[in-house]
């Protein structure tokens, strides 16, 4: 991928670009999260992506994030339109023992978070982003391969122009290197779905 069509969004003060690999250390109390169950709203964590009108791709992405050890750190992929609308993927470390493996998805300014516990011995995750108009998959795989779905989602800002790559934080008092790697971009590789047919009465009702 040309990382020079990369543009931040509070740019971070430690990080290193090289052709293939970004990495970005993290500063403490930086997150994002929007008003949901905590009530906090946190929206400073540095993000870096580029700008597409494709609606059709799909967007692929190597973590590495072996220096993370306080509750939260994270670094993962994300589509960051505006304060109250995107999504990311991610793992957050949380103990010794375990950790998040999970995404969040914000519209109109309210996020969810949606996860499942993998061992703490893991220490990097590839993601696939892909998008299909203003529909999104985010999928995750260990070896790069062999790829699983983690969430399909709408966005309700999401049609049209968006921006989208990688993001990392460290909500609590923390800094880690996050590092990313194998970067690319492809046809979509979120095939349309080919089971049940759409309600007609549904399509009706929309058009009307």
């Amino acid at each position: 991928m040309d990382l020079a069509k990369f543009k931040w969004t509070r740019e971070p003060e430690s990080f290193h670009i090289t052709d293939d690999t970004v990495e970005i250390v993290t500063k403490p109390h930086t997150d994002l999260w929007q008003r949901t169950y905590y009530h906090f709203r946190n929206d400073n964590a540095p993000v870096f992506q580029m700008e597409t009108e494709e609606k059709y791709f799909s967007f692929t992405v190597r973590t590495d994030f072996r220096e993370s050890h306080c509750r939260f750190d994270q670094c993962g992929i994300v589509m960051y339109l505006d304060s109250e609308n995107w999504l990311k993927g991610s793992v957050e470390y949380e103990n010794e023992e375990y950790q998040h493996l999970g995404s969040v998805v914000t519209n109109e300014g309210y996020s969810d978070w949606a996860t499942t516990a993998i061992d703490a011995s893991v220490t990097s995750m590839w993601y696939r982003f892909s998008r299909r108009e203003d529909d999104y998959c985010i999928e995750c795989s260990s070896d790069g391969t062999h790829f699983r779905q983690m969430r399909i989602c709408h966005m309700h800002r999401g049609g049209g122009t968006i921006r989208f790559g990688i993001y990392a934080c460290s909500p609590e008092d923390s800094s880690f290197k996050a590092v990313f790697s194998d970067m690319e971009l492809t046809e979509c590789k979120w095939k349309a779905h080919d089971g049940q047919q759409p309600d007609e009465e549904g399509e009706k009702a929309q058009k009307e």
